[in-house]
């Protein structure tokens, strides 16, 4: 037989696909993969592992939280919750 380019390879095998499947590939969203460094793969790894870990903290406290039944509610100090009690009187 005569050779053949791959690109004539490539386009036959993907006819060949259309032919006996209709599945196709879902469209590539991202970059493709590309190569790092050591120091750039080792950073990546702990900031995710921060990120995961924050998560963890969060729905950990949650999960204690509705265990013990506890409600957070918001504190005013200077609101109008803490002047309900006094009266203000004038000295006259």
């Amino acid at each position: 037989g005569s050779p053949i380019t791959t690109e004539e390879r490539r386009l036959r095998e993907k006819k060949h696909l259309n032919d006996i499947t209709a599945a196709r590939l879902p469209p590539l969203h991202h970059s493709p993969a590309k190569l790092l460094s050591i120091e750039e793969s080792i950073a990546i790894q702990i900031q995710q592992k921060e990120a995961y870990e924050e998560t963890q903290a969060k729905l950990a406290a949650q999960k204690l939280a509705e265990r013990l039944n506890i409600k957070m509610l918001r504190f005013e100090p200077e609101g109008e919750a803490s002047m309900q009690y006094r009266e203000v009187r004038d000295e006259d």
